[in-house]
């Protein structure tokens, strides 16, 4: 992918430099403020056009997944220490991710790379690139993981590295009877595409006919199985699993804490004609006037399952992150229990890969456990001894893989 011709920012004189400054400023949000790359790319990429926004979240994204073998390239091309959080590595790191993950030819990576240096080191920084070059080295196969996450996920670790290696298909939930577009469907209501598509110019979206849903994210509101009375959504934004419930039949109450989020799921429900009743409010302080039949919480967590799409994940996410977490879902499965009828159905569910927010919190629920069956999940999955579900981006890799995921279910 040559990302030569890339329009400017006003006032800047070099092509292609515009969007490699807001992936400067990308990577700088996450690895010093500890910001979420979803979150940093709408301040560092504001005024610029849409393919700069996407070159520049391509950039500081690869430059995050492969940090660890960049840097291990930047030490051995030069003997000055470069500090961790030091701008030569940092543009090194975008300069390196341009050549060898997005193709852009060496010289065109040097006229912008070099020019994020102002008044900097440029020449080191040219020096070390150059040497690479000529070396005419590479990346490892599989990315290395941070030694801190490698440690957490342990004998895990290799295999969820492996699902890092190459970013994920785009996965769809389509609705009963509905046509989607021509791809590989992993069970029924799915089907997987290639990258690529805009998702809006894709057939049957502006009809309503189907979501983008990664497979492991559509698996919880499966597990409620099919309408059977009155559910609550507990932290439902951004509404797929609020849209698979309703398109199952269930009576939906919608919750999540941001009225934001309330409006893009109010969004989505009306291009898709399903219904439910959204509510914004604190979980930790709702009180319904009545229980339900089934609560899906898929708990605020740390998304560690999803550093296919977000890398910055493994950088950013330490233990306290997980800590607080923990001690928010802990709190939330509590009150969720108490809002199911006797014989309801809970499902939880979190996009982490730690077994603080898994497993963990799963053998505190005091409710009578309703084990998943391996004929409810997609082939080349299946539950553990416990009945819980936990998949790994390594998981299923021929097939294009899947996010991160531990569910468990009980019932009252």
């Amino acid at each position: 992918m040559n990302q030569r011709n890339n329009r400017p920012e006003t006032g800047e004189t070099v092509p292609g430099l515009a969007p490699r400054r807001a992936a400067l400023r990308l990577m700088d949000a996450v690895l010093r403020r500890g910001e979420t790359l979803d979150n940093a790319a709408h301040a560092a990429t504001q005024g610029l056009p849409q393919n700069d926004k996407a070159l520049a979240r391509a950039l500081a994204g690869e430059a995050m997944r492969w940090m660890v073998d960049l840097d291990a390239l930047i030490d051995s091309a030069t003997k000055q220490i470069l500090p961790e959080d030091a701008k030569p590595r940092a543009v090194l790191r975008l300069m390196l991710a341009g050549w060898l993950r997005l193709e852009t030819p060496p010289h065109a990576v040097v006229a912008t790379g070099l020019e994020l240096l102002q008044g900097g080191p440029r020449r080191l920084a040219h020096g070390v690139f150059s040497a690479l070059v000529k070396q005419g080295v590479t990346l490892p196969a599989v990315p290395t993981l941070p030694e801190a996450v490698a440690q957490r996920w342990g004998e895990r670790g290799a295999a969820i590295a492996a699902g890092l290696a190459v970013p994920p298909p785009l996965d769809l939930s389509v609705k009963a009877g509905k046509d989607a577009p021509e791809g590989r469907s992993l069970m029924p209501g799915h089907v997987r595409l290639s990258r690529g598509d805009a998702v809006e110019s894709l057939p049957g979206f502006a009809d309503g006919d189907w979501w983008v849903q990664d497979l492991a994210a559509s698996i919880p509101a499966r597990l409620i199985g099919a309408g059977a009375g009155r559910v609550l959504d507990v932290c439902a934004a951004p509404g797929g699993k609020t849209m698979q419930l309703a398109a199952a039949g269930w009576d939906v109450t919608a919750l999540d804490s941001s009225p934001k989020r309330i409006e893009r799921m109010r969004a989505n429900l009306a291009r898709t004609g399903l219904e439910a009743d959204l509510i914004a409010a604190d979980a930790l302080k709702y009180a319904p006037e009545e229980l339900f039949d089934a609560v899906l919480l898929d708990a605020p967590c740390t998304a560690t399952g999803t550093c296919r799409r977000h890398p910055d994940v493994l950088h950013r996410i330490g233990p306290r992150q997980i800590a607080e977490m923990a001690e928010l879902q802990e709190a939330l499965l509590a009150r969720a229990a108490g809002w199911l009828k006797p014989g309801g159905v809970l499902v939880y569910a979190v996009c982490s890969l730690e077994r603080e927010e898994g497993e963990e919190q799963a053998a505190k629920v005091g409710l009578t456990p309703d084990p998943i069956r391996g004929e409810e999940l997609p082939s080349g999955l299946a539950p553990g001894a416990e009945g819980w579900l936990r998949t790994d981006p390594g998981m299923l890799g021929e097939a294009g893989g899947l996010d991160g995921f531990f569910v468990a279910r009980w019932r009252k």
